[in-house]
């Protein structure tokens, strides 16, 4: 395994970052996995020198979060050996302030994950997304004083709009408050609006990219087909809820599928190849809910694709209208 430091912060994490969504209740999603059955990859994980782990309190209502606690602290044999981080912003509970990024909601929040993870701070405590309806302000000193508090060491965002995100930056400079220190967006070689204003950013900034979903939700590693196939339990719940994918993806995919098949490799760790080429990119969060998702994600950090490679993969990429923004 090999680390980055994450943008210009001095946290340091391994290229690959492990995704805990996939571990959680079956009861409430269900192609996740239970903790017994998460235990051996997350294991496997932390043997090939993975140190960042992440999650967010509304995985499977807390569930994630509990099952992260119990296995970092099982396979660690100290706090400081990791690297943990989660999110807040999504409804935990009924109220009118169980969500968002109030002061009251981020100071319930931060305690909450911090009895479920079993942890006395948060390594990279993360905001799950913008919220229109509590001032910048407000919600920038309300995450320093966590950061104050010794709950938090850093401070990371995830997907918003850029302007909104050079909005948070200039108010916590301008109060003399923490800013974010990471970028954690949607990536991947299907979906790449993000390199027209929010990675550029990130670059001038000195903030460290942390893609999620950059197998596209499993289209990248085979998990469907143009004809309609779908192979995994994930992909089918995700065509009955309605996917955004179209014709283009899978032109993507045919030039991956070449590509991996010219070097005799699976086209996920090609995929992930592609990321970790990007100078943006600290750590991919990568989900695996299979001993062999795990492997082709650490081979992928000794991958390096050349540059006819790289050409190939990205030509048949069309512009989309991007989304997921609330």
């Amino acid at each position: 395994m090999r680390y980055a430091r994450l943008g210009t912060s001095g946290l340091k994490v391994s290229r690959i970052g492990l995704g805990m969504m996939s571990y959680g209740d079956p009861g409430l999603v269900a192609w996740c996995l239970p903790q017994e059955a998460a235990e051996p990859i997350v294991r496997r994980a932390v043997d090939a020198g993975v140190t960042f782990f992440d999650t967010a309190d509304m995985y499977s209502g807390g569930a994630s979060e509990q099952i992260t606690g119990r296995l970092l602290g099982k396979f660690f044999a100290q706090r400081s050996d990791y690297v943990l981080a989660t999110k807040l912003y999504y409804p935990m509970g009924s109220g009118p302030n169980d969500r968002g990024l109030s002061r009251k909601h981020i100071m319930d929040a931060v305690d909450a994950s911090l009895r479920r993870l079993g942890t006395d701070y948060i390594d990279l405590y993360q905001v799950h997304r913008w919220d229109p309806e509590t001032p910048i302000e407000e919600t920038m000193a309300a995450l320093d004083d966590v950061v104050r508090a010794g709950k938090v060491r850093y401070l990371g965002a995830s997907l918003m709009h850029t302007w909104q995100f050079a909005k948070a930056q200039y108010t916590a400079r301008a109060g003399g408050w923490s800013g974010f220190v990471s970028m954690q967006t949607r990536y991947n070689l299907a979906y790449r609006e993000e390199e027209r204003e929010m990675i550029p950013c990130c670059l001038d900034q000195g903030v460290g990219l942390l893609p999620y979903s950059p197998l596209a939700r499993g289209l990248l590693a085979g998990t469907r087909e143009r004809d309609g196939v779908r192979h995994t339990p994930r992909a089918m719940a995700e065509q009955a809820a309605g996917s955004r994918q179209d014709d283009n993806d899978f032109d993507v995919v045919d030039a991956l599928r070449s590509v991996a098949a010219g070097h005799g490799l699976p086209p996920a760790r090609v995929a992930l190849a592609w990321l970790l080429g990007k100078s943006s990119v600290s750590a991919p969060i990568v989900g695996a809910t299979k001993p062999g998702h795990l492997d082709d994600a650490v081979a992928a950090v000794d991958l390096t694709l050349r540059d006819e490679d790289v050409a190939t993969l990205e030509a048949p990429y069309r512009p989309r209208a991007p989304y997921g923004y609330s």
